[in-house]
């Protein structure tokens, strides 16, 4: 490895290092180059910095190069290459030395510099003379100066998104307030926003008050010390903000549940005090040194002090130390929701609405409650009251405005503007300051203890696949999300949006014929239940938005990812993601673009065909081409004219990717060179009813293995379209049947014309994944409702119970092996589940994971408001969940475990890629090169004896107990998934 004395700028010298000679008894001191740790992708315009590139080797060096060579006191590594004079080896500090890139703060991931020729077509050039790039580096040094003062203000937004976003909310009201008593006029705001400032300052001097009044208590309420940890008025914005947003997206309309809102605002506060807590100690100090580490120093400091104290007998010190070091420890459900039921009276006591002037009449002004508290039945028997819950419930004046409230609230854990902190711990990653867990355990002591018990060093390679997800940099879509804005403006109702008028209740008939009243309260009950739906779907709409127009400005940002407790991982923002919706996903596109080139070429177009849907994605890749060519003039059609154009895009399954791909497209095909052009899509590898996939994989059979494309064949197989056919097969059969002697003859009559793959495949797809009868006929109704020939109720269920049966019954028949395997994973959840314990494994990446299923208790707790009954987990396992759950939970962890090999060995590979469970993400023109990944990654995770492995752990943890024999398996070849091309497609 040559010297980089011709690449990187001249930096000060770091402080002196002892060094001992070989051979010499005396120490030598000398002073060594401080080192870049870069990992950069190589491409032809922008020149990869790898790792290990000594920053200012251009000084002469203290090394005589006759001498013999050194060696440190503490082991650096150093790299020896042919040296000229004034050239030095490179020395790798010991600390900075890692297996992964390395995280460089002010430079970036994977951020490529746009150099001057090919100065860095090699890091490591050998027999480079420096002195005749010294332009090109004078110009290097330039450019990562203006990148590391990019990074900066990058950085310093992202911490006061963070840090300041309540805060900010608050000044505004309060710069509002003094506008409109200076000018003694109330502004123009939009409507929710002017409900918010009228509420603002009452509530703030509410909390003022309360607070005072605690004080001046001898005994205190519970909440009191909490109220006190944070300014009224952040307080009354976390207040305002939160119950809105409970209220836009809530089950019930106009009301939201008061422990559900207690616990919200309650984890709210909490969040916000330790924020608010690290920044003012990070102000005192005057740095910006990790929170977990101040955390620590001062907890050392603080029990020093203690045992001064104690040995000196000042208790009342001593209390008050530990008072503030239990402030740092979780407050726990009790703590918030009597804090947050605190806050929530206090919100109905300030906050009133005014009705207009105009329905008020001769009357005077009326001024009404925004808010108040009542008690709901949850059912009633024997006409007696079996239970209430309490609710908050809005006025009709505040209900109106819930539809925009999505462009004001505060969304804490938007995207980042600069990479996520590398994942290091089960709290120490992801966002700057915002509270930032590993996993998701909700509570599950369980996990929480398993997962922070490993060492950490078992939990590398997840660590690992976590940050390179987050590393992914993505933009937004602007002429996607212009095309959203207009047909939303106009109405929605179309490509996939949902409308924003309500369905019409039709008035209640003055007949006194009771067969048409009960047929129109059933009808008026399902109309109200619909426009309660498709309000929350407005409401969701309008969030995924407002974050898309608050990043479409942005060059750039990036998805913190965390898991859930099986493995499987996920973007910690929780509304605009690429896991979410086809709204979300046709909107968001790769920040960095790649030049398509040919194979990228013929991945787009395949990529368009597999959107487009409707079952062009199951025919041969040439005839997805052949599509393609066929509609290229709707093609381009769409992507000139959208709206007002013939929207054949609008047809496509997932229509907003589909005019993404169309857009995308037709600027290739337009320019006149297809193959250069540069492209941000992403291009999606999916697998074949993934599931049963690992289900084949594990079972080795091969009839099983080559229903799911584990084997090459001409045209991908469809495992859909063959169990509806078997299902069609059984209907046919039992149709036919007289209806006297069997049931189930009328019901097959009147199903047989509507079995059709779209009929089974969600049922199919979540049937590995553990899906209930119950859940399958529901599945199976929703899609008979969409079909529109079954009117009545009674009847369509009856014919939904008997298709889901039909279809579980085929899916036993043609997968017997996945079956088995099911049967063997449930029954050692039955046994040990028996023993009174969850049933955990460890994942091939090292992930522990326990199943957090346990019988819940009812823990009452007294509130300011009322008694809320909160639920907590019980001494005893929920058997019954803990042996159906294992199964789906199994195999989530092992798809997850070869999404995050494949994220690895991407990122290694200097592909930029994301993840969806089954759903593999990357460049158009790296599709081939990922595609050869993930089958190596599979092949490669299931080489591992995975059942094998299980059933030792189960035998390790639970000596005493039998477990039934390992199912038997076939013999299929695990290396025909290297050759299958539709494995993945």
């Amino acid at each position: 490895m040559a010297s980089c004395a011709s690449v990187f700028p001249v930096v000060p010298w770091e402080n002196p290092i002892l060094w001992r000679c070989k051979g010499r008894g005396e120490p030598h001191q000398t002073k060594i180059p401080r080192l870049i740790d870069l990992c950069v992708n190589n491409m032809s315009s922008s020149i990869a910095i790898h790792r290990f590139v000594a920053q200012n080797s251009l000084h002469s060096s203290p090394f005589p190069l006759g001498s013999d060579s050194l060696e440190t006191e503490v082991k650096f590594r150093t790299a020896f290459s042919h040296m000229r004079t004034l050239e030095s080896p490179v020395i790798y500090d010991p600390i900075t030395v890692q297996d992964e890139p390395a995280d460089f703060p002010w430079f970036g991931y994977d951020h490529s510099l746009i150099l001057p020729g090919k100065t860095l077509e090699r890091i490591f050039r050998e027999d480079t003379p420096w002195m005749t790039r010294f332009d090109d580096l004078l110009n290097v040094r330039e450019s990562l100066g203006l990148a590391r003062k990019k990074y900066n203000a990058l950085r310093r937004r992202q911490v006061k998104a963070e840090t300041e976003a309540w805060e900010r909310a608050a000044k505004e009201y309060k710069e509002l307030e003094r506008v409109m008593l200076e000018k003694k006029l109330a502004p123009n705001l939009p409507y929710v926003k002017s409900l918010f400032l009228g509420w603002f300052e009452p509530l703030r001097s509410a909390i003022e008050k309360d607070l005072k009044l605690e004080k001046a208590k001898r005994h205190k309420a519970a909440y009191a010390h909490h109220l006190s940890l944070l300014p009224a008025d952040k307080l009354a914005v976390i207040v305002m903000h939160k119950m809105m947003g409970l209220l836009m997206m809530g089950q019930e309309e106009g009301c939201v549940r008061v422990v559900q809102a207690a616990i919200h605002i309650g984890e709210a506060v909490e969040s916000e005090v330790r924020i608010h807590g690290y920044v003012e100690k990070t102000k005192k100090r005057g740095n910006r040194v990790c929170q977990d580490i101040i955390f620590t120093k001062e907890q050392q400091k603080r029990r020093k002090l203690v045992m001064k104290l104690i040995k000196m007998k000042k208790l009342v010190d001593v209390q008050k130390l530990l008072k503030e070091e239990i402030d740092m420890e979780p407050w726990g459900r009790d703590a918030q929701a009597k804090l947050g039921t605190r806050l929530i009276e206090l919100l109905i006591e300030s906050a009133f609405v005014q009705p207009p002037i105009n329905q008020l009449g001769d009357s005077s002004p009326d001024i009404l409650p925004a808010f108040r508290h009542i008690l709901k039945t949850v059912s009633v028997e024997d006409g007696k009251l079996k239970n209430k819950y309490g609710v908050i419930e809005c006025h009709p004046l505040v209900h109106m405005g819930l539809g925009s409230t999505a462009r004001l609230i505060v969304i804490p854990y938007l995207p980042m503007l600069i990479p996520p902190k590398k994942w290091k711990g089960y709290n120490k990653g992801g966002h700057l300051f915002l509270p930032s867990y590993v996993m998701r355990t909700h509570g599950a002591k369980d996990q929480q203890n398993a997962i922070k018990s490993v060492p950490k060093r078992q939990l590398n390679k997840v660590f690992e696949a976590l940050d390179t997800l987050g590393s992914t940099k993505w933009r937004v879509n602007r002429r996607i999300l212009e095309v959203v804005e207009a047909i939303w403006s106009e109405g929605g109702g179309v490509a996939g949006l949902v409308g924003r008028e309500d369905i019409p209740i039709q008035e209640k008939p003055g007949l006194e014929d009771s067969m048409e009243i009960k047929k129109w309260r059933w009808n008026a009950r399902k109309a109200k239940k619909a426009n309660n739906e498709m309000h929350a779907q407005r409401c969701d709409t309008e969030l995924k938005l407002s974050v898309a127009r608050k990043m479409q400005d942005e060059e750039g940002f990036y998805y913190p990812h965390n898991l859930d407790f099986r493995g499987r991982a996920y973007p910690m923002h929780s509304h605009l993601n690429h896991l979410s919706s086809d709204l979300c996903r046709g909107i968001l596109e790769f920040a960095e673009g790649r030049q398509l080139g040919k194979s990228g070429l013929c991945w787009l177009k395949i990529h368009l065909a597999n959107i487009y849907g409707g079952g062009v994605e199951k025919l041969s890749y040439d005839a997805r081409l052949t599509f393609v060519e066929n509609h290229l003039n709707n093609i381009f059609d769409s992507a000139m004219n959208p709206v007002d154009g013939k929207r054949w895009w609008m047809n496509a399954e997932d229509p907003f990717q589909c005019l993404a791909a169309c857009i995308n497209l037709s600027d290739a095909l337009t320019s006149s060179s297809p193959h250069s052009m540069i492209s941000y899509l992403p291009i999606h590898q999916d697998g074949s009813c993934n599931g049963l996939q690992h289900y084949a994989a594990l079972g080795r059979d091969s009839l099983e293995a080559a229903a799911v494309n584990l084997v090459a064949q001409e045209k991908p197989a469809d495992v859909y379209s063959g169990i509806a056919a078997r299902v069609y097969e059984i209907v046919k059969k039992d149709s036919q049947k007289d209806p006297a002697s069997d049931p189930n003859a009328s019901l097959a009559k009147i199903l047989v014309d509507q079995v059709d793959r779209k009929l089974v495949k969600q049922t199919v797809m979540t049937s590995v994944y553990g899906v209930t009868y119950v859940g399958a006929r529901e599945q199976i109704k929703r899609r008979l409702i969409e079909k529109g020939k079954i009117t009545d109720d009674r009847l369509l269920f009856r014919v939904s119970c008997y298709a889901a049966k039909v279809t579980l019954n085929a899916l036993g028949e043609m997968f017997q092996a996945a079956r088995s395997i099911m049967k063997w994973l449930g029954d050692c959840a039955k046994i040990i589940a028996s023993e009174n314990q969850p049933v955990t494994w460890t994942t091939p990446l090292g992930l522990p994971v326990v199943q957090p299923y346990r019988n819940s208790e009812r823990h009452l707790i007294r509130t300011s408001l009322q008694v809320l009954a909160l639920k907590r987990d019980g001494c005893l396992v929920a058997a019954k969940q803990q042996k159906t759950a294992f199964p789906p939970n199994f195999v989530h962890s092992l798809d997850g475990s070869h999404m995050m090999m494949t994220a690895i060995s991407c990122r290694n590979s200097g592909l930029k890629f994301a993840g969806v469970h089954d759903s593999f993400w990357t460049h158009a023109c790296d599709v081939n090169r990922m595609n050869q990944i993930l089958r190596e990654q599979f092949v490669e995770l299931y080489n591992i004896p995975i059942l094998e492995n299980l059933l030792e752990s189960f035998e390790t943890s639970f000596p005493t107990l039998t477990f039934p024999p390992l199912p038997q398996r076939g013999d299929f070849d695990l290396r025909k998934v290297l050759e299958s091309p539709y494995f993945f497609n």
